[in-house]
Protein backbone atom coordinates (compact mmCIF):
# COMPACT_ATOMS: atom_id res chain seq x y z
CA UNK A 1 0.00 0.00 0.00
CA UNK A 2 1.05 3.53 -0.73
CA UNK A 3 0.10 5.93 2.07
CA UNK A 4 0.23 9.69 1.54
CA UNK A 5 1.04 11.42 4.83
CA UNK A 6 0.53 15.14 5.40
CA UNK A 7 2.26 16.68 8.42
CA UNK A 8 4.14 19.69 9.76
CA UNK A 9 7.65 20.82 9.01
CA UNK A 10 7.73 22.99 12.15
CA UNK A 11 10.42 22.06 14.63
CA UNK A 12 9.06 24.39 17.31
CA UNK A 13 5.85 22.55 18.25
CA UNK A 14 5.28 20.16 21.14
CA UNK A 15 7.74 17.26 20.70
CA UNK A 16 4.92 14.78 21.27
CA UNK A 17 3.71 15.59 17.74
CA UNK A 18 7.10 14.54 16.38
CA UNK A 19 7.06 11.38 18.51
CA UNK A 20 3.63 10.48 17.09
CA UNK A 21 4.92 11.10 13.55
CA UNK A 22 7.92 8.86 14.14
CA UNK A 23 5.65 6.16 15.58
CA UNK A 24 3.40 6.37 12.51
CA UNK A 25 6.42 6.03 10.22
CA UNK A 26 7.52 2.94 12.13
CA UNK A 27 4.01 1.47 12.05
CA UNK A 28 3.60 2.03 8.31
CA UNK A 29 7.02 0.54 7.53
CA UNK A 30 6.32 -2.48 9.73
CA UNK A 31 3.05 -2.98 7.83
CA UNK A 32 5.07 -2.83 4.57
CA UNK A 33 3.35 0.36 3.44
CA UNK A 34 5.23 2.85 1.30
CA UNK A 35 5.23 6.30 2.88
CA UNK A 36 4.80 9.18 0.44
CA UNK A 37 5.22 12.60 2.00
CA UNK A 38 6.46 16.13 1.37
CA UNK A 39 10.15 15.25 1.56
CA UNK A 40 11.12 17.54 4.44
CA UNK A 41 13.87 16.73 6.89
CA UNK A 42 12.69 18.56 10.01
CA UNK A 43 9.66 18.64 12.27
CA UNK A 44 7.05 15.93 12.00
CA UNK A 45 8.05 15.40 8.37
CA UNK A 46 11.57 14.45 9.36
CA UNK A 47 10.36 12.34 12.29
CA UNK A 48 7.91 10.44 10.06
CA UNK A 49 10.65 9.61 7.56
CA UNK A 50 13.14 8.74 10.31
CA UNK A 51 10.69 6.29 11.87
CA UNK A 52 9.90 4.59 8.59
CA UNK A 53 13.53 4.43 7.47
CA UNK A 54 14.72 3.06 10.83
CA UNK A 55 12.15 0.27 10.48
CA UNK A 56 13.42 -0.58 6.99
CA UNK A 57 10.51 1.01 5.16
CA UNK A 58 10.28 2.61 1.75
CA UNK A 59 9.88 6.39 1.88
CA UNK A 60 9.26 8.63 -1.10
CA UNK A 61 9.67 12.37 -0.67
CA UNK A 62 8.10 14.80 -3.12
CA UNK A 63 9.45 18.31 -2.80
CA UNK A 64 9.43 21.50 -4.87
CA UNK A 65 12.75 22.61 -6.32
CA UNK A 66 12.84 25.87 -4.35
CA UNK A 67 12.84 23.87 -1.11
CA UNK A 68 15.86 21.84 -2.20
CA UNK A 69 17.69 25.07 -2.99
CA UNK A 70 17.53 25.93 0.73
CA UNK A 71 18.22 22.30 1.72
CA UNK A 72 14.86 21.52 3.38
CA UNK A 73 14.85 17.96 2.03
CA UNK A 74 15.45 14.90 4.19
CA UNK A 75 19.09 13.83 3.68
CA UNK A 76 18.45 10.11 4.15
CA UNK A 77 15.88 9.47 1.44
CA UNK A 78 16.74 7.03 -1.32
CA UNK A 79 13.87 8.39 -3.39
CA UNK A 80 13.32 12.14 -3.56
CA UNK A 81 11.23 13.46 -6.44
CA UNK A 82 11.91 17.13 -7.11
CA UNK A 83 8.98 18.90 -8.75
CA UNK A 84 8.54 22.42 -10.06
CA UNK A 85 5.95 23.82 -7.65
CA UNK A 86 3.57 23.19 -4.76
CA UNK A 87 0.66 22.39 -7.07
CA UNK A 88 2.60 19.57 -8.73
CA UNK A 89 3.75 18.34 -5.33
CA UNK A 90 0.16 18.05 -4.06
CA UNK A 91 -0.91 16.27 -7.24
CA UNK A 92 1.98 13.79 -7.04
CA UNK A 93 1.38 13.10 -3.35
CA UNK A 94 -2.21 12.04 -4.00
CA UNK A 95 -1.68 10.24 -7.30
CA UNK A 96 -1.57 6.51 -6.70
CA UNK A 97 -2.07 6.77 -2.95
CA UNK A 98 -4.27 4.18 -1.27
CA UNK A 99 -5.09 6.52 1.62
CA UNK A 100 -4.32 9.94 3.03
CA UNK A 101 -3.25 10.24 6.65
CA UNK A 102 -3.05 13.76 8.07
CA UNK A 103 -1.05 14.34 11.21
CA UNK A 104 -1.25 17.74 12.93
CA UNK A 105 0.19 20.58 10.90
CA UNK A 106 -0.15 24.19 9.86
CA UNK A 107 -1.54 25.96 6.82
CA UNK A 108 0.19 23.68 4.32
CA UNK A 109 -1.15 20.54 5.95
CA UNK A 110 -4.64 22.00 6.21
CA UNK A 111 -4.57 23.08 2.56
CA UNK A 112 -3.59 19.56 1.54
CA UNK A 113 -6.35 18.03 3.68
CA UNK A 114 -9.01 20.36 2.31
CA UNK A 115 -7.90 19.72 -1.27
CA UNK A 116 -8.08 15.96 -0.72
CA UNK A 117 -11.56 16.33 0.80
CA UNK A 118 -12.70 18.51 -2.09
CA UNK A 119 -11.38 16.06 -4.67
CA UNK A 120 -13.09 13.20 -2.85
CA UNK A 121 -16.35 15.18 -2.76
CA UNK A 122 -16.07 15.79 -6.52
CA UNK A 123 -15.43 12.11 -7.23
CA UNK A 124 -11.82 12.67 -8.23
CA UNK A 125 -10.26 10.87 -5.24
CA UNK A 126 -11.79 7.71 -3.82
CA UNK A 127 -9.64 6.55 -0.93
CA UNK A 128 -9.82 7.12 2.83
CA UNK A 129 -8.80 10.45 4.36
CA UNK A 130 -7.80 9.96 7.98
CA UNK A 131 -7.16 12.82 10.40
CA UNK A 132 -4.97 11.66 13.29
CA UNK A 133 -6.18 13.64 16.28
CA UNK A 134 -2.94 13.66 18.29
CA UNK A 135 -3.41 15.58 21.55
CA UNK A 136 -6.88 16.65 20.35
CA UNK A 137 -5.32 18.73 17.58
CA UNK A 138 -8.21 18.29 15.15
CA UNK A 139 -11.04 18.71 17.69
CA UNK A 140 -11.71 22.31 16.62
CA UNK A 141 -11.51 21.43 12.92
CA UNK A 142 -14.04 18.65 13.46
CA UNK A 143 -16.29 21.13 15.27
CA UNK A 144 -15.91 23.62 12.41
CA UNK A 145 -16.75 21.02 9.78
CA UNK A 146 -19.83 19.99 11.78
CA UNK A 147 -20.75 23.70 11.92
CA UNK A 148 -20.54 23.96 8.12
CA UNK A 149 -23.00 21.07 7.90
CA UNK A 150 -25.31 22.62 10.51
CA UNK A 151 -25.27 25.89 8.56
CA UNK A 152 -26.13 24.14 5.29
CA UNK A 153 -22.76 24.84 3.67
CA UNK A 154 -22.09 21.12 3.37
CA UNK A 155 -24.47 18.20 3.06
CA UNK A 156 -24.52 15.93 6.11
CA UNK A 157 -23.41 13.06 3.86
CA UNK A 158 -20.11 14.91 3.36
CA UNK A 159 -19.09 14.05 6.92
CA UNK A 160 -18.15 10.66 5.45
CA UNK A 161 -15.36 12.29 3.42
CA UNK A 162 -12.95 12.01 6.34
CA UNK A 163 -12.39 9.91 9.44
CA UNK A 164 -11.10 11.35 12.72
CA UNK A 165 -9.04 8.90 14.79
Amino acid sequence: MRICVYCASSASCDPRYHQAARALGTLLATAQCTVVYGGGGVGSMGALADGALAAGGQVIGIIPRFMTEVEWQHPGLAELDVVEDMRERKHRLLTGSDAVVALPGGCGTLEEVFEAMTLKRLGLYFNPIILVNTLGFYDELQHFLEHTIAQGMMNSAHAALWTLV
